[in-house]
């Protein structure tokens, strides 16, 4: 159907959707102002009541500003220079603050947690132990070690005490079922009762692992969309927590596939909690111990 053969209805829910699918885009009401030109039928106060009574989630914070701090982090562990020594290297466009770099250094140091967020192990409920994984398609970094293409779980920002069904019915509404969110047909997939199999620290933030089997007529790649996330497909978990360092998995994610298998493995699957650090925060705190060391070879450098 052509734009001159839909009715006036037709195209207001158009209009409508086009605004849903930026929200779901940027996660910002003024992302959508500011890149439409403040050129909306809508104002303010509209546009977030259309989000609320559209169904959708909303966001719990900057993941764009998250992942290029977590990117810097890696960079930071694997080069074992100060931090001041590597963000002088950086370009303008780095939007991370040098202040707010160290503030989680010091709280990764101190096991101090700032944020909260929800990671999704989507299998298939015939398959339980092929995970679901995605690219993760935010631009890249590569003077910070963040390639283009990053393999990720479904994951988000949550916020601290809201419901595990709004935190995850967020991640499949951002990560995995976008269009469907979009079209306002989002499948009925979210557990009644949610709760983590995992707590995992990735930098300052504290990560709630869940699993969700999906129906095998939901869990086809096809059916998957996201701003977010593209070329959807399933591995193994052994697979993943397996996997040589040369294939480029977000940070945590490989901790994420053994903390599953060994969920999948317990006697006990209900009452089965696993509390972990990621790898990159055991190596930042072994280098933030490093740097606060007043005569260490890395604590000279720094001064100098």
């Amino acid at each position: 159907m052509t734009e001159q053969e839909l009715t006036p209805q037709e195209k207001e829910q158009q209009y409508l959707k086009g605004i849903i699918r930026d929200y779901l885009r940027y996660g910002s009401v003024d992302r959508i102002f500011s890149s439409r030109g403040y050129d909306l039928a809508l104002s303010y106060p509209a546009v977030h009541r259309l989000i609320r009574n559209w169904g959708i989630v909303k966001s719990a914070g900057p993941n764009s500003k998250l992942s290029e701090a977590i990117a810097f982090l890696v960079s930071l562990s694997r080069e074992r220079i100060p931090l001041e020594t590597l963000y002088r290297n950086l370009p303008a466009t780095f939007k991370v603050s040098m202040g707010t770099l160290h503030r989680i250094l010091h709280n990764i140091k101190e096991g101090v947690i700032r944020r909260y967020g929800t990671a999704l192990v989507v299998t298939k409920k015939s398959q339980p132990n092929m995970v679901l994984i995605a690219e993760d398609v935010s631009p890249p970094r590569l003077e910070v070690g963040k390639t283009y293409g990053s393999l990720s779980l479904p994951m988000g920002f949550s916020k601290k005490d809201e419901e595990s069904e709004d935190s995850v019915l967020r991640v499949l509404q951002q990560e995995v079922f976008t269009e469907y969110a979009v079209e306002r047909a989002m499948p009925d997939v979210v557990p009644q009762v949610t709760s983590p199999f995992m707590f995992l620290d990735i930098a300052d933030v504290r990560v709630g692992v869940l699993h969700l089997a999906l129906p095998d007529e939901l869990a086809e790649e096809r059916g998957f969309s996201s701003f977010k996330l593209r070329n959807y497909r399933y591995l193994h978990a052994s697979q993943i927590s397996q996997s040589p360092p040369e294939l480029n998995f977000r940070a945590g994610i490989r901790e994420i596939a053994e903390g599953y298998k060994k969920f999948r493995e317990s006697q006990n699957p209900a009452g089965f909690v696993l509390f972990e650090k990621s790898s990159l925060n055991i190596e930042l705190k072994k280098l933030a111990l490093e740097l606060s060391r007043p005569l260490g070879p890395l604590a000279f450098e720094e001064r100098a």
